[in-house]
């Protein structure tokens, strides 16, 4: 039987490495293609999924099973750490400019860009089955950056209706992963 998320997570907080490479596995993938979506920029979204794992290893992080799963906490906490690269790369451009002109020799292989390329757009066909508010509330807060204030003043709406919305935009979204993961679906 598989292993649950928040056994492997507090084994990671007491230091034990395997369970880091388990959820390692199990999330590295799906990091990695929220990070290139936010970023458009495969060394910062590499960075970030490192960033995120170094984090559950090295600090004592407040996961608690009552907010949330998690998975959506996990997705929290890169969506943060991608916000900080990209502010850190506007104050810092002309260095990654430079970075990324060494990184062209390292071009993902044919079968990592497939694959990255199917896990985006498994988790694009999802976010198409939510409710269209639940979209637009996962497009501004996940992928351009909104602060959960800033979209309760761009959609004139409370601010606790706004975080109701994120949490539920999550749950139903991982909902639909995890099913369509079990099924075996892809399309």
């Amino acid at each position: 039987m598989r292993e649950q998320d928040i056994e492997l997570f507090h084994r990671v907080q007491n230091k034990d490495e395997v369970a880091l490479e388990l959820l390692y596995d199990r999330y590295e993938k799906l990091l990695f293609s929220f990070s290139f979506r936010m970023t458009n920029n495969k060394f910062l979204a590499e960075e970030a999924v490192q960033d995120v794992f170094t984090k559950l290893w090295s600090k004592s992080l407040p996961y608690s099973e009552e907010k949330g799963k998690f998975s959506s906490w996990l997705l929290t906490i890169t969506r943060n750490t991608c916000l900080d690269l990209l502010r850190k790369k506007k104050s810092n451009d002309y260095e990654l400019k430079e970075r990324d002109a060494l990184q062209e020799d390292n071009d993902p292989s044919p079968e990592e860009t497939a694959e990255w390329k199917e896990q985006h757009e498994e988790i694009q066909h999802a976010i198409k089955e939510l409710k269209t508010e639940q979209q637009e509330i996962i497009n501004l807060f996940y992928f351009r950056g909104f602060t959960q204030s800033q979209i309760a003043k761009k959609c004139n709406l409370p601010l606790g209706t706004v975080k109701g919305r994120v949490r539920l935009s999550l749950q139903h979204l991982n909902k639909i992963l995890t099913k369509k993961k079990e099924r075996g679906i892809r399309e």
